[in-house]
């Protein structure tokens, strides 16, 4: 089989989930698994049609018996035709000829609402891998898709919990509002979305390291997944939960053998500083000549063991996320953090020698309002005011670099029936933000564009008519402003106005693209987070011992 990775070299080698799936296909009896890339740019026009191969042995795409996406990404949506057109296999689900390979994909972004892309594969499997992906090879073996298609797929519906095989979904339109799904397959519509209760089971790190890779400079440990904290706008906050956490004695070991082949290792999950025995992982690998490097730290969390650790492995700069500028909008997104406690954090990272701050906001939030958008600033600069004062012994004056995303409502949130606010918005937003923000020194501001969250709400939110818009972009040479443009000026055959699916509020009672989906998250739960959030009220954290209000455990 082929595990095919719908972006370039450099980030599927930079990818935990891409390495750990291949490892799981792998060593897998009876299978040969190959690895295939999006060819870089300088290289795509040596490629003609047919012509793509894989990594390993150089053996054409197309004569595998499996080709299989990892796709954690909606944008690489815009990937998968192009992929399939230069390994010389038809796009189209319904144009295909046989004999063929089965396409099946698998990743973060098809959690949550895989229709974008529904015409272009047989299978998804929905869920984390480790335990479903070798029932689906063990079932593959038993009823090879060579032998027979459908009776391959509708097994695998029938048999593999996670599976989801769009053929045997018919979803009915009335103009921009999904009507009704027509189900032909065995056993319930639903698919349940797999998951790993007992991570210890499964050692989660980089399992392969290049030097052409992103964060080549370090090898990668998953510490959790889930998270407790309940951010009303994040999707991996919900569609992992509930909150799983590896045994400190575990994450030790694996520092320990990643600190061998790198000098930093990466703590990967939503967010670290909560994680048990963070600050004892830090020290460990201070005292082995390397450090960790976490993903993020909520500052709340942030202990003056954790700081002194952190800054004794050599660590200088740290990244936390604040979301918002003021006090309300992080109640309305449940952030659970006040200015306190992010002031408190900035003192201890930087007394302990931490140089340089990173910090991420989000822009466009519902209820949002200017004084919202300014108050990023007020904070930055009080932030920055921290750091001058700790820096000053020390003789230099570091960086605070602050990254602004759009708002980009995803499914299976508190915030999926809310539309993303309109460019010209955003663009007056980021201009005053700008302004602001460049009247402080040693601050580094990075905006994310609108036309990027345009396009990332579109296929967030989008249905399986969607996939109408991957060819148009193909079809403009990868274009894909070009096409979003010609659609709402020309509209596409079929297709409600783009618009509809980006700056629309979906109803409350409305069947949404993604609800056949089942994430163990009661739809109600999220629907009174939302009310919870326009009153600007907050969330206790996940209590997994005793609290059963999402359903998810």
């Amino acid at each position: 089989m082929c595990l095919v990775y719908p972006n370039r070299y450099a980030l599927a080698m930079g990818n935990l989930g891409f390495q750990v799936v291949y490892e799981l296909f792998d060593r897998h009896p009876g299978v040969v698994c190959e690895r295939a890339f999006l060819p870089d740019e300088a290289d795509l026009d040596d490629i003609g049609r047919g012509e793509l191969r894989s990594f390993e042995s150089g053996r054409r795409v197309a004569e595998f018996d499996i080709v299989a996406f990892s796709i954690s990404f909606e944008t690489d949506y815009l990937h998968v035709i192009p992929v399939l057109e230069l390994a010389g296999i038809e796009p189209l689900l319904t144009r295909r000829t046989s004999p063929r390979p089965l396409l099946m994909a698998g990743g973060p972004a098809v959690f949550l609402n895989p229709e974008p892309i529904a015409d272009f594969f047989d299978l998804f499997l929905v869920g984390e891998a480790e335990e479903m992906l070798p029932e689906f090879l063990d079932l593959f073996a038993e009823h090879p898709f060579a032998a027979g298609e459908q009776r391959c797929l509708e097994e695998v519906a029938r048999r593999v919990r996670g599976a989801y095989v769009p053929a045997l979904y018919e979803p009915v339109y009335d103009g921009p509002v999904l009507a009704d799904v027509r189900y032909v397959g065995p056993g319930s519509p639903r698919v349940e979305r797999r998951l790993i209760w007992d991570l210890n089971a499964f050692a989660t790190t980089s399992r392969v390291l290049s030097d052409d890779a992103v964060f080549a400079d370090m090898v990668l440990v998953e510490a959790s997944r889930g998270c407790q904290w309940g951010c009303r706008f994040c999707a991996a906050g919900y569609m992992y939960r509930p909150i799983r956490t590896r045994d400190p004695e575990r994450l030790a070991a694996s520092v320990r053998e990643g600190l061998a082949e790198r000098h930093t290792v990466g703590l990967i999950g939503a967010e670290m500083a909560s994680i048990p025995g963070v600050d004892a992982l830090a020290e460990l690998a201070a005292a082995e000549g390397g450090r960790v490097s976490p993903s993020s730290l909520k500052a709340d969390c942030v202990t003056p063991r954790l700081a002194a650790a952190l800054a004794s492995s050599g660590t200088r700069s740290v990244t936390v996320a604040p979301e918002a500028g003021s006090e309300r909008m992080r109640r309305v997104i449940n952030k659970n953090l006040t200015e306190a406690d992010i002031l408190r954090a900035t003192d201890l990272l930087v007394g302990e020698g931490v140089q340089n701050l990173k910090l991420y906001f989000m822009i466009g939030l519902p209820t949002e309002t200017d004084d919202d958008v300014l108050a990023i600033a007020a904070l930055v600069s009080t932030i920055r005011d921290r750091l001058c004062a700790g820096s000053r012994s020390r003789g230099r004056v570091g960086t605070v670099t602050v990254s602004v995303n759009p708002f980009v409502p995803k499914p299976w949130t508190p915030f999926q029936w809310d539309p993303m606010e309109t460019i010209p918005s955003l663009r007056r937003k980021t201009t005053r933000l700008r302004q602001a923000c460049g009247r402080i020194p040693n601050v580094e501001l990075d905006v994310e564009s609108p036309r990027e969250t345009y396009l990332q709400t579109l296929v967030s939110r989008g249905d399986r008519r969607v996939a109408r818009l991957f060819a148009a972009v193909h079809a403009a040479g990868g274009d894909w402003w070009r096409a979003i443009r010609d659609w709402q000026r020309q509209g596409l055959a079929g297709l409600p106005h783009p618009d509809d699916y980006v700056h629309r509020a979906y109803g409350e009672g409305e069947r949404l693209p993604w609800d056949f989906i089942d994430h163990r998250i009661s739809k109600r739960y999220l629907w009174a987070e939302r009310r919870k959030a326009l009153a600007a009220r907050q969330t206790a954290p996940c209590d997994t011992a005793t609290c059963t209000a999402c359903a998810a455990c």
